[in-house]
Order: C-alpha cells, then structure tokens, then sequence
C-alpha cells in the first residue's frame, strides 16, 4: 500500500486556529465502523452514543513547554528548539547538578548554524543554558541542557517555554494555549504534544459519561516525536516510528482485562491511547500487564486490533501514520469518505479541531 493512497484535499481555512469556545462544544461526526455510514452531532452526545459498560480508555500525559526560544553565543542570532525527547543514556555522571543538566533529543532552526560545539541560550525566570552535542537529520540535535543558578531544569523549562502547538497552527502560543492545549484529566508530565482527542472533554462530560454507567480510565503515553514524524517513504511497510514511552497502572491493566474478559467494549480516546493498548496487548498475549515500557508499533491498514472496539479521535494530517491508523480501524475508504463528508460540512481540522467516534 502507498502513502500517495491516504491524501485528502482540505481547504487551508478548514484547519482550527483556534480551540473551541469552551469545552465540551465540539462537533462530532459519528462513523459506523462496519456500514460506513455517517452522522452529524456534537460531542455532548457521547455519553448517549456510548452504552452503559463501554470502558473508555484516555491518555493522561500531561504537555510541557517544550518550545524554547533563545539566542545564539556569542553572536545573539535567534534561534528555535523543540525538544522532543530526553536522552537517557547519555552519561552526566561528571556533573554535580543531576537536577540541572540534562540531554534531550531537540529540533532546531536555524539547523545550518548549529553545529556541535554552538552554544545558545533561553532567557527566562531562570536561564537554561544549552551546547549541541550531535548534528542529525532533518534539522535534530543532540543538546545538553543546564541551568545557570544550577535549580532544576524542569521548573526552568516550565517557566521558560512556550506551548508546543503544531506548525499549521500559524500563530504564537497565548496563555490560554497554557490551559486549553491540556486535557482536564492531564496527570504526568511528558509529552511534548497533546493527545488531541481528550482536548474534547470538559468536567461535566466525564460526569455525564460517569452517569451513564461508562467506566474510564487512564494509562500514560508521553507523546514524543513518533507520533507525529513526517512519513518520508513511498511505500507503508518501509516506514517505522521512534518509539515512545508508556506506564500502564495496576488499575488500568485490571480495568481493561476485566472488560476483556466480559466481552465489554472498549473505546479508546485518540491514537495515542490506542497504540499503548495494542501494543502493550502484542507483548502480553493479548492482556495488558502493569509496568512501564516503550512502543514503536506503526498501525496501517491490515493490522489486527485485539483490544479497542471503538476509538474518537480527531481529523489527521493527509499522508501521516495518524490517519493510516484510523485506516486501519475503520477501512481507508469509510474514512476518507467521512474525511469528504467532514470537508463539505466544514468541520474543523486538526489539534484544535472537531472529532470523530468510530464505532
């Protein structure tokens, strides 16, 4: 199968800008997994488009800042960091201050002017200090990280950052980014992206799901620069993803083996969440097993889904392993016929964007 196979048109004003008012008031397009059919509603209707015993599965990651904004040194050039990705073994054990340095895997621009050995520096509350250590493809680094005053890197990343909102949203994060571009059940902090489809979920839907005798729970997959890669190759089967780490409760194992068991359905919010199950399911026999561990599992048309019977999650980028997953769940043709449906209604697309369920 190609990649050339999973292309929409989608008129540029289309893609949200923005969130929605409040949330909770997204639209919502319903898409039967087995007869294609589609419905149009809105996401206050969940709890009754779901039954009573359905398990929901969410993601709690939680998003960090991880855009940093600096300069270089000594020439005060501007220069952009997205760090995608702690390198944990990498050896700082020359160091004295393990709380504030670190090693991350980052996207940087401009990416000729940052060779190893440049230095740069983010301004903030408490300057974070970094030198580029590796020079890899497609504009990434391999940065070491540190504070001045030797605090913790972490406190100075959330203080210093700004909200890693996608490149097709074309503007410069607010301080509502800050809340809104955060689910309300975000627990763990990791991700360097959010788990789109819980952006939907306001306190009063999960009390409303809650009410309707639907369980939810949590696992944590910290969104990391897998999930949303640029697929470079021609053909499906050549494409792989980096892996992304993930922690599965005791709770959340039982809760999702129990409803295994009784042949309940379960529904999983967002690709992210979905991958984690699966994935976790391949290396367990088909069970989910407590403990933390990392993915790297890609979800195209063929694949065999042992856990989710249903799945909400967003609009996806034309060509991305996000839509080649909602491929594989509900049939390529159903969901670029429900992506033209969507188009011709004028749904909004993307992180900011409406949702679809598929059940």
């Amino acid at each position: 199968m190609f990649v050339r196979d999973f292309e929409f048109d989608l008129p540029a004003e289309l893609i949200a800008q923005t969130p929605a008012s409040e949330r909770g008031s997204s639209r919502l397009l319903h898409l039967s997994r087995s007869t294609g059919a589609i419905a149009h509603t809105t996401i206050s209707a969940l709890p009754d488009l779901l039954v009573p015993g359905d398990l929901l599965v969410v993601n709690d990651s939680r998003v960090f800042p991880a855009r940093l904004l600096g300069r270089r040194v000594p020439s005060g050039g501007s220069v952009e960091c997205l760090l995608i990705g702690r390198s944990r073994d990498r050896d700082l054990s020359d160091h004295v201050r393990p709380e504030a340095d670190q090693v991350w895997e980052a996207l940087m621009h401009p990416g000729q002017k940052l060779k190893p050995g440049a230095r740069v520096i983010f301004d903030g509350p408490v300057v974070v200090h970094g030198e580029v250590l590796e020079r890899h493809f497609f504009g990434r680094r391999l940065i070491r990280l540190w504070t001045g005053d030797g605090s913790p890197l972490d406190r100075a990343v959330d203080a210093t950052g700004h909200v890693p909102l996608p490149p097709y949203i074309k503007r410069d994060d607010s301080a509502l980014d800050r809340e809104r571009y955060q689910t309300v059940f975000a627990r763990e902090r990791g991700s360097v992206a959010a788990p789109t489809a819980g952006l939907h979920f306001s306190a009063g839907l999960l009390d409303a799901i809650a009410a309707r005798g639907i369980e939810t729970v949590g696992l944590t997959l910290h969104v990391g620069y897998g999930t949303f890669q640029p697929v470079r190759v021609e053909r499906l089967e050549d494409h792989t993803l980096e892996p992304e780490r993930y922690e599965i409760s005791p709770t959340a194992a039982a809760a999702v083996n129990r409803a295994l068991d009784k042949g309940r359905r379960i529904v999983a919010v967002g690709t992210t969440t979905t991958r984690t199950l699966e994935a976790a399911a391949r290396a367990n026999n088909g069970r989910l097993a407590p403990g933390a561990a990392a993915t790297d599992l890609f979800i195209y048309p063929g694949f065999e889904f042992r856990v989710i019977k249903g799945l909400l999650t967003n609009f996806h980028l034309p060509q991305s392993s996000l839509l080649m997953l909602v491929s594989a769940f509900a049939g390529r043709e159903h969901v670029l016929a429900a992506y033209r449906e969507a188009v011709a209604a004028r749904y909004r697309f993307y992180s900011y964007g409406d949702a679809m369920l598929i059940v």
